[in-house]
């Protein structure tokens, strides 16, 4: 068992790049076996839920070549629908976006329930009922979803609810489809900008990405030959940019695309925090050496306050002055971390989907394990902002998602040491 161990209290300086973004690659990674072809990918995250895509991929047959830990050769033209078990998808959300690639593919997939992060209640119904419009017959039974159609044609879906995992599925599904798909009150996230451009790059043809109706109109193949580089990750560049003013550092974050990161620049800002972005929208520096005053915040789907970044604001709003309200409007459940928070002293009282913050003047280093992905990144943090010395448990959660989390905090100063048991 491996935990992190930071001492605090240490103020982050320096310069950290941003790697390229996890919700995007995972999405990409699925979508390259719709072609028939070799494809060049760069700027992956070397991560956890990276390597169980990979691990899937070559299970189908797609041969990999890894010119880097970060960048990848791919052929999919030899891909065989075969059942994926749940003894892997278990271990990661993103693994249901097979579904929609092998479909439109194969006409059929064999794809077991999806695992990550437990945040309540997350259901797939929005995937199906677009599946299923598509003309495709979805059944669940024994912890796998199979999916098999005779012919999908392109169709007209309105999601109930706005679904990022829903968007891509529906749009991966629908890449070979007959016709025209319609999405709409579709999700607006840059990781599904990323896929659409991705698609298109390899020959799609997907139109309205980044707003709330997205039309794809089916092609016959997609082909290889082309090189594509991966977005860079909003939620590691809010995740720094947060550190940042926790601790009272200055730090230059580079590689990242500042228009992303709004929704968390004006919150910060509203709390007193000083940020300045690059003229070309690509750099970002946060600075701040007092105390950061309270907010409201809701997260909301993009362009609002993401949901991934509320744990780690709930760190920073923990030692902010007056009484902060930080809601919950994505998830029914993602407050478990308050606990670990309350162990390093932070005053949180949750009720329903809202945390009422009252700011302390310190935490205090003590034995602390993260829940889920975003939670020990904010866990980190909270160590870093820390008196004392804290340990911290669960970091396979992190791994799932940050590359050499550690030797990058350590860059900018931060005291943190991975260490086996």
């Amino acid at each position: 068992m491996d935990k992190f161990i930071i001492k605090g209290k240490t103020p982050l300086k320096g310069t950290v790049n941003v790697n390229g973004a996890k919700n995007a690659a995972v999405a990409i990674l699925p979508a390259t076996v719709l072609i028939k072809g070799k494809c060049h990918i760069e700027n992956i995250p070397n991560i956890s839920d990276i390597k169980r895509c990979y691990e899937i991929l070559e299970m189908l047959g797609a041969k990999i070549n890894f010119i880097t830990p970060n960048e990848i050769e791919i052929d999919c033209t030899n891909v065989e629908e075969k059942e994926i078990s749940v003894d892997i998808t278990k271990k990661f959300r993103a693994s249901y976006y097979f579904i929609g690639a092998l479909l439109s593919r194969f006409g059929k997939a064999s794809v077991g329930f999806p695992g990550g992060c437990n945040f309540g209640s997350r259901p797939i119904d929005q995937h199906i009922k677009g599946f299923e419009t598509l003309g495709a017959t979805v059944n669940c039974e024994g912890g796998m979803i199979y999916a098999t159609s005779e012919e999908l044609t392109g169709n007209s879906i309105y999601l109930d609810v706005v679904s990022v995992g829903a968007t891509i599925n529906i749009m991966l599904a629908s890449v070979l489809v007959p016709g025209v798909t319609t999405i709409e009150n579709a999700a607006k996230e840059p990781h599904i900008v990323d896929l659409a451009n991705f698609l298109n790059t390899m020959g799609a043809n997907i139109k309205g990405a980044g707003t709330d109706i997205i039309k794809i109109t089916g092609v016959e193949e997609l082909h290889g030959g082309a090189s594509y580089s991966i977005v860079p990750d909003q939620i590691e560049a809010g995740t720094f940019m947060i550190a940042a003013a926790a601790s009272g550092g200055d730090v230059v974050i580079t590689n990242c695309i500042t228009k992303h990161l709004d929704p968390i620049s004006a919150k910060l800002i509203e709390m007193g925090v000083n940020i300045e972005e690059s003229e070309d929208g690509d750099k970002i520096h946060v600075w701040w050496d007092k105390r950061t005053t309270k907010a409201n915040i809701k997260t909301l789907p993009y362009p609002g306050f993401p949901t991934d970044m509320q744990p780690q604001m709930a760190v920073l709003l923990s030692i902010s002055e007056g009484t902060s309200y930080l809601t919950e409007g994505i998830y029914d459940s993602r407050f478990q971390y308050t606990e670990e928070l309350k162990k390093l002293g932070a005053n949180i009282r949750v009720e329903g989907k809202t945390a009422y913050i009252e700011g302390v003047d310190n935490l205090i280093g003590c034995q602390v394990t993260a829940t889920d992905l975003r939670a020990g990144a904010a866990l980190i943090i909270a160590g870093i902002c820390a008196e004392g010395e804290t340990e911290l448990y669960g970091i396979e959660h992190i791994d799932r998602g940050y590359e050499k989390i550690a030797e990058r905090f350590r860059a900018l100063g931060a005291n943190i040491e991975r260490v086996s048991e």
